[in-house]
């Protein structure tokens, strides 16, 4: 089998069209899938954070409950001391110890009202994160029924390319085996620079199949000669005569 720098300009130029060709059809099955591998992408990305927000607020929910029990222990451990200190209170020997205990049980009076405040808001505080659990866990499942809508949708695109987008591949390796690697490399560049993806274009109505600029017509008798490669002063596309380009099919 002959090798690249074997190849003829023309042979080199058809190999060119060719890929083009290939790679226009596979442009176009990314356009069929058009956003939804990128929206698939998203929405996963958006559950996840989702699911990470619910653990998080499931974390705080439970160090509250246990905030709220010591709380409630307090509650307890102050009642015990009161009672303690109202049996103690009728043993006293003296004013001071009375005024002291008295002061005590004041002191535990008022650590069980703080306990009980503090449960108050604490419960408060649990209802609006049970809240927005709620809404948290709503909106997963409204992001994991648009998700699977997307998968599905996506899948059926995949399903019905996905033999067609192997065998164009095979095939656009094949052409690229009889591309120059110099040609290839420019040919690789121009494609990232355009959107629609077209590098190797053929000149139609006297102008740039690419960019629409005029081409001279001294220009397109050399490109009718297939002797050189020739590209477009405008947009830097590589150029092609039309006979060539429609000679080229892919199947």
């Amino acid at each position: 089998m002959a090798s690249v720098k074997d190849f003829s300009v023309e042979e080199k130029l058809s190999s060119l069209v060719r890929l083009q060709k290939i790679d226009s059809k596979l442009d176009e099955i990314q356009i069929l899938k058009g956003e939804l591998p990128m929206e698939v992408k998203d929405l996963e990305d958006e559950i996840e954070g989702l699911h990470a927000r619910q653990t998080r607020i499931e974390e705080e929910i439970n160090g509250i409950q246990e905030f709220i029990e010591q709380k409630k222990q307090g509650i307890s451990d102050a009642q015990a001391l009161i009672k303690k200190y109202d049996k103690q209170s009728e043993n006293v020997k003296n004013s001071r110890e009375f005024e002291a205990l008295n002061k005590e049980i004041e002191m535990q009076q008022l650590e069980e009202k703080l306990c009980e405040k503090h449960i108050k808001d604490a419960t408060e505080e649990i209802a609006d994160k049970a809240r927005q659990l709620d809404l948290a866990k709503k909106a997963v499942a409204t992001k994991e029924t648009n998700l699977a809508g997307k998968k599905a949708e996506l899948e059926k695109i995949i399903n019905e390319t996905e033999k067609e987008e192997t065998q164009y591949r095979k095939s656009a390796a094949e052409a690229r085996t009889h591309a120059d690697g110099r040609l290839l490399n420019s040919y690789d560049r121009i494609r990232k620079n355009y959107r629609n993806g077209l590098a190797v274009v053929p000149v139609e109505r006297d102008s740039c199949g690419g960019c629409f600029h005029a081409i001279p017509p001294q220009k397109q008798s050399e490109i009718k000669l297939r002797k050189k490669i020739m590209v477009c002063e405008n947009c830097g596309r590589i150029l092609s005569d039309a006979d060539l380009h429609d000679s080229v099919e892919v199947k």
